[in-house]
């Protein structure tokens, strides 16, 4: 959101992981004379876990001669059979123009992100893209950190399987108890109780037992959808 308002994009939103309305902004776009589009999307949006339909993202972007770019801080290091995301979850990769993500969640959980794209791509947000030019860098501690994650996940998938187990194991053994959980693969598992009170109380209860969760309730999320 900033980066439109800091590059002056024009802005059309579409229905969350709705291809019939992004094809209707689309050409809202074009009618309206639009030279470049961009289609931005997470690749796991963070309130659900549920992963964005790239695959059939990508083919939109082609017929509209669109470029994408995929948010990948919910979902490098979590998905995909070697990590590398919701792009080799859908089978996409190599075909996303510009990919984000952070280093402070899977991957390595300490601070910093990346973005990756064309050559052309990256260097002209070396020399325009304002948050870059006037940020420090990172620690070198940091950096190598970062760096050793990146090995382990390119020698073994022993951690993201592991991980992959424990939400198998986690969303069975919650669904046994009654819970209602919304359906889904990511670990990110929401646990709906439906009221805002009772969603801290949880939150609370469980932090006593020494399990850090967060309650959500509007307007983090929807009316109605606390969890």
């Amino acid at each position: 959101m900033d980066g439109v308002r800091l590059c002056k994009a024009v802005r059309h939103r579409y229905n969350n992981n709705d291809m019939d309305d992004l094809r209707r902004k689309l050409e809202e776009s074009q009618r309206k004379g639009a030279k470049n589009i961009l289609i931005v999307t997470d690749g796991v949006f963070s309130m659900d876990g549920y992963i964005a339909k790239l695959d059939k993202i990508v083919k939109i972007a082609e017929e509209y001669e669109a470029l994408t770019m995929v948010d990948e801080c919910h979902a490098a290091g979590f998905l995909g059979k070697t990590g590398r995301g919701s792009t080799e979850y859908c089978g996409v990769m190599g075909q996303i123009d510009i990919i984000t993500g952070t280093l402070g969640k899977a991957l390595g959980g300490a601070m910093g992100g990346y973005t990756t794209g064309r050559r052309e791509i990256i260097e002209m947000l070396r020399q325009r893209s304002r948050p870059y030019l006037f940020s420090n860098s990172l620690a070198p501690a940091i950096v190598g950190a970062s760096i050793a994650v990146f090995d382990m996940l390119s020698s073994t998938t022993e951690l993201r399987d592991r991980l992959e187990d424990n939400t198998k194991y986690f969303r069975g053994e919650m669904g046994k108890l009654g819970f209602d959980i919304k359906e889904g693969t990511h670990p990110i598992t929401p646990v709906m109780l439906y009221d805002a009170k009772l969603s801290q109380d949880f939150a609370n209860m469980l932090l006593k037992e020494g399990i850090y969760v967060i309650g959500f309730y509007y307007p983090v999320v929807p009316k109605g959808r606390q969890e």
